[in-house]
């Protein structure tokens, strides 16, 4: 009977392990988590949990009966701390070792820290839930928050903080939020956006220090201003999990790198990084649609199909009455063109044209439109 294990209990190893089932998978699956909870949905920590609208239990993927009645050895609270390819086991946080023939990782990202700081009460960083409902608590109590950091979980949670009625500060190094994932027009808009809903932005500007005696008072600029803090979510990026690999020999660069993994080793999710035929580069990607799509891709090379992986791209951001969703990769010298709506009026969809051609389209309050410009992208 074969085995599969699965390190990593969130969107990618939970859909990896259900997929192999729901599709006819009959042998023994493990699936590994460093976190006490059931596998949950990301996404609505930074949205609907810290707004206090959704219960932490509507994140879960299912009941723990669900896993069992599936036959999934479901490990929670375990980190995997090693791997041995040549013997084919994981080894465990407890001394416990799993063999396997078919091993997925799917252990995401970990936040990136500033250097100093984060022992002062007050400071958080978002990822897990228990970060988010810790970050919710702060929120509640907070008249003054700094966001360091405004990519998408900053910039949503910038959102959420001033829904909760919080004097909110967001600073980042580029000059305007979101300008590294979209591009500096759309960063500005953003920026605009969030001006119109209260919140100061600052970009451009360095954060160089964190004050306080046992809990965070204030944020350091690098031109040397302070912004008082009650509460700061620090986040700066991420990092790829893949310390408990780095003695395994599987090989890792920026994620585990799927292109050149030995026969039965298998990446799904934030973690895993492939080579895009379609778009002419190397991908790892962030965003919840990748993670499922990369997980059934998982689960059906176990089963023996042969299939590729190279999707168009979507992810999606929620911020006040703004939802903005993108198809396909946006190169870094990409040129925003508008065809449709209009950008004043919140509601417009656009191409991003890179070498004489569309590359990704964005709408921004536009859904069923957008969707028809997808089209563009799948005959590339």
């Amino acid at each position: 009977m074969e085995r599969v294990v699965v390190v990593g209990a969130s969107a990618a190893g939970s859909t990896t392990a259900q997929t192999l089932r729901r599709e006819g998978f009959t042998g023994a699956i493990t699936v590994i988590g460093d976190e006490p909870h059931l596998p949950y949905d990301r996404p609505p920590l930074s949205k609907q949990v810290l707004l206090g609208t959704w219960p932490v239990e509507r994140t879960s993927f299912g009941a723990s009966t669900t896993y069992a009645e599936q036959g999934i050895d479901l490990r929670l609270g375990v980190r995997a701390a090693g791997l041995d390819l040549g013997r084919r086991v994981v080894e465990l946080s407890t001394g416990e070792e799993v063999g396997w023939d078919h091993l997925v990782v799917a252990t995401g990202v970990q936040p990136v820290r500033l250097s100093a700081g984060h022992h002062l009460d007050g400071v958080h960083v978002l990822r897990t839930l228990d970060d988010a409902v810790a970050l919710r608590k702060s929120l509640v109590d907070a008249e003054s928050v700094v966001v360091v950091g405004a990519g998408f979980l900053g910039s949503e949670t910038a959102a959420a903080a001033r829904r909760l009625g919080c004097e909110v500060t967001l600073v980042d190094a580029a000059p305007a939020p979101m300008a590294v994932q979209l591009g500096a027009e759309l960063g500005w808009m953003i920026s605009e956006l969030h001006a119109a809903n209260g919140v100061r932005v600052v970009g451009g500007t360095a954060v160089t220090g964190l004050l306080g005696e046992s809990a965070v008072e204030g944020v350091e600029l690098a031109d040397g201003s302070v912004v008082k803090a009650d509460a700061v979510l620090v986040a700066v990026g991420s990092r790829p999990a893949t310390n408990w690999l780095e003695a395994s020999g599987l090989p890792c660069r920026d994620g585990v790198l799927c292109d050149e993994a030995p026969a039965g080793v298998h990446a799904a999710g934030d973690v895993a990084r492939w080579t895009s035929q379609r778009f002419g580069t190397s991908l790892r990607l962030e965003h919840r649609f990748n993670a499922t799509e990369q997980a059934v891709h998982a689960a059906r090379r176990i089963l023996g199909q042969e299939v590729v992986f190279d999707p168009v791209p979507y992810f999606w951001t929620d911020q006040y009455d703004a939802r903005i969703q993108v198809y396909g990769v946006i190169a870094p010298d990409a040129r925003l063109v508008v065809v449709q709506g209009d950008p004043a009026a919140r509601k417009f969809l656009a191409h991003y044209v890179s070498d004489g051609r569309v590359t990704a389209v964005l709408g921004w309050n536009l859904p069923r439109q957008l969707r028809a410009e997808r089209a563009l992208l799948t005959a590339i």
